[in-house]
């Protein structure tokens, strides 16, 4: 990338003109995989409130956003949802993510 300056400011060009890519290579197939596993394990809704069958509603959708923002690098998963389950004689956290978290953590 070259940077040339003036009057009017900082003007950025691309050297390589080439084909862009992704930063990360994360196939398709393996955010698929991923989801089929997650799937299979059931589990309650994250912070989003959004259950596995809601997921699957949009399934392509989801899992493509999750496949584009996982591959471009943009990818930052959700805070989890708190739980208390019980534990001898009180409680202890259990941290719940959502459904594409899941899926991302999954696939890596």
């Amino acid at each position: 990338m070259t940077l040339s300056g003036g009057d009017h400011g900082t003007t950025a060009t691309r050297e390589d003109s080439g084909v862009a890519t992704k930063s990360f290579e994360i196939s398709k197939r393996l955010i698929w995989e991923a989801w089929k596993r997650v799937a299979a394990n059931q589990g309650g809704p994250g912070v989003d409130r959004q259950s596995i069958e809601l997921f699957r509603n949009r399934l392509a959708r989801n899992l493509y956003a999750l496949w584009n923002r996982m591959s471009s690098g943009s990818y930052f998963p959700q805070p989890v949802k708190e739980v208390l389950i019980p534990k001898g004689d009180g409680f202890r956290p259990l941290g719940v993510p959502t459904i594409a978290d899941r899926v991302a953590q999954m696939a890596v």
